[in-house]
């Protein structure tokens, strides 16, 4: 017994369009008149979901945004936070050390009191001024460090009260979208299993190119009717009569030769309105 050939699948060319496919076009389980339906029934979903889409315009992105300048700005809030808190570990350690400086000059200047020798009385007192003068830097450190802290104070004060108002801003905006997405969720979902039963109808090669007919054109349509009964309802140009007929024979894909979409008759039109 013979064995039966298997079909060689030639590979998707992401390049080719409607019109390199017309000749596989009705090798399909399905006839060409209910493959131009699913083609027609799968725009016209996709042209809905994209209403909806519309609908909520640029507010995800907003959100998005919104919640990336919040997390920034928490982020920053919380870096002066501790930069606040080293400092004022800084001033203990200053004040420590003042404290140590001061035990240590009370303690050369007890031992000058008893002290005869010069030689020894200049080294203490060589001392003593080292000391001091190591108390007055550790003061101005003091000093310096508590500045530096008022000026982070009011940097983290202006960071809260600008990320008060993008909060604001937030919960606002993820209100509006939310009322948005409340309000189409149960469309939207009924039209992404219509366009899923559709895609699943359509083969690959097909669907490719829908795909990226309908990305390249601004309104989104891969797939339009006859406009005004002798024109393609894409880009407005004239058909000649000979496609007019093969259109509204549902029997062939036909390509607008202007604008590359594909063209199906009123009836379809009619029939999937």
């Amino acid at each position: 017994m013979a064995k039966k050939l298997k079909k060689v699948e030639t590979p998707i060319d992401q390049r080719e369009t409607f019109v390199s496919i017309q000749k596989n076009f009705a090798d399909s389980e399905l006839s060409v008149e209910e493959k131009l339906r699913t083609l027609y029934a799968l725009q016209k979903a996709d042209s809905a979901i994209d209403k909806i889409l519309q609908l909520r315009g640029e507010l995800p992105v907003e959100v998005a945004n919104l919640e990336s300048e919040v997390s920034e700005m928490k982020a920053k809030a919380a870096q002066i936070t501790a930069e606040i808190e080293a400092f004022n570990t800084s001033i203990s350690n200053f004040k420590n050390q003042i404290v140590e400086y001061d035990a240590a000059i009370g303690k050369y200047k007890s031992q000058m009191e008893s002290i005869a020798n010069s030689r020894e009385y200049d080294s203490l007192s060589k001392e003593v001024e080292n000391h001091e003068l190591l108390k007055k830097i550790a003061q101005k450190n003091v000093t310096d460090t508590k500045e530096a802290i008022l000026v982070k104070k009011e940097e983290l004060q202006a960071i809260k009260e600008e990320l008060s108002i993008r909060n604001e801003d937030l919960k606002a905006k993820k209100e509006e979208l939310s009322t948005i997405v409340d309000s189409t969720s149960r469309e939207e979902k009924e039209l992404l299993a219509a366009r899923e039963v559709c895609a699943s109808k359509i083969d690959a090669r097909t669907m490719s190119a829908y795909e990226r007919i309908r990305n390249s054109e601004r309104n989104h349509l891969a797939v339009v009717s006859v406009f005004n009964n002798d024109s393609c309802g894409g880009c407005f140009n004239t058909i000649i009569p000979q496609r007019l007929i093969e259109i509204a024979s549902n029997k062939k894909l036909v390509i607008c030769e202007h604008c590359g979409r594909i063209i199906v008759s009123n009836t379809i039109e009619a029939e999937e309105a």
